[in-house]
């Protein structure tokens, strides 16, 4: 298989070092020209995952998308969910013909509020047994300081998925496979949410204690959501039972509640200290995925119906400008 990677930020370079420390020759679309020449150079990605070094005769960049599409089989797509639209917009429409896709994405695309197989379905008509997930839980710099880390792929096509992981294995990475490539997807929207809301308790300063009834009630209520994801599953595909606890949900949720590298988290702890969106926005130079989110569940939930507490309350304080204390005082009275 020719893998081609879309993105340079911090999970795109870390997904880069995965592939091309197994020896995988990989297309990648970097952005900026200028970054080109500099990791030609130096080796390294400037911007992101610093510490990450290349085999140079591994990696064939380029400055456009249409160039890595057409030199690659499977093809990830690792940008934020808010440039997804952007990045693949001068694609044709038979673009993605034949090919596999892996999302490496972690949001719901913000101005079609869709997950991506389903604008991948609609733009490019892309099957969904052509679809893959990858997803934590796996922070990025844990990845480029090779620590031991797990990496689900998600597939209606089981075998397939198990295909393209087996790149990915290696002595720092494990892989898991299974085929809830909807439910996933959902899961590692609503961790980034929830993981925002832990970060403004934090700067509220509740303590631990707190936190943890906090993530439990958020793990149930995710739980309740997850469950009425088959809604958006393709008609005439049966969706099997599925383990919560597994890794790829709970412990997603987990690592990104409680990590000091999580970006949602930390932008949730300046919303809790009593920065602006837009400030905290300046202050990190990013908008955490949780941010969007929030959102788009918010109104995909009118459509599912599930009581969701904890989840409306943080959308209400990022949205409605609800305050952060307020908010966090509803919270306490719904969690058991």
């Amino acid at each position: 298989m020719q893998f081609g990677v879309i993105g340079s930020g911090s999970w795109a370079t870390a997904l880069a070092k995965i592939l091309t420390d197994g020896k995988h020759h990989i297309a990648w679309w970097v952005r900026n020209g200028d970054t080109i020449q500099y990791i030609r150079q130096r080796k390294h990605n400037p911007h992101y995952l610093s510490s990450a070094y290349f085999d140079n005769s591994l990696l064939d960049m380029y400055d456009t998308v249409q160039q890595v599409v057409a030199k690659s089989d499977v093809i990830i797509v690792a940008v934020p969910s808010a440039y997804v639209t952007a990045a693949l917009e001068t694609l044709p429409a038979d673009a993605l013909e034949g090919k596999k896709i892996v999302s490496a994405v972690k949001g719901i695309l913000p101005d079609t509020n869709q997950l991506l197989h389903e604008y991948l379905s609609q733009r490019f008509q892309v099957d969904v047994h052509d679809y893959f997930t990858v997803l934590g839980p796996c922070h990025a710099e844990e990845v480029a300081s090779e620590k031991l880390s797990y990496l689900t792929f998600s597939g209606l096509d089981e075998a397939a998925a198990g295909e393209i992981a087996a790149y990915f294995h290696n002595d720092y990475i494990n892989t898991v496979v299974n085929h809830d490539v909807v439910g996933a997807q959902y899961a590692a929207v609503l961790k980034n949410i929830y993981a925002l809301g832990a970060g403004i308790a934090h700067g509220l300063e509740y303590g631990d204690n707190f936190l943890s009834v906090y993530i439990a009630n958020a793990a149930d209520e995710m739980n309740r959501f997850l469950q009425r994801s088959i809604l958006h599953y393709p008609p005439g595909v049966e969706r099997e039972p599925i383990n919560y606890t597994a890794s790829v949900y709970l412990g997603d949720l987990l690592v990104t509640c409680y990590s000091l590298y999580s970006r949602n988290r930390m932008f949730g702890n300046m919303i809790g200290k009593g920065y602006s969106v837009k400030a905290a926005t300046l202050e990190l130079n990013m908008v955490a995925e949780g941010y969007n989110a929030s959102k788009c569940v918010y109104q995909t939930n009118k459509e599912f119906m599930v009581d969701m507490p904890i989840a409306a309350t943080i959308y209400k304080i990022l949205w409605e400008h609800l305050p952060a204390g307020e908010g966090f005082g509803r919270i306490e009275s719904t969690l058991m």
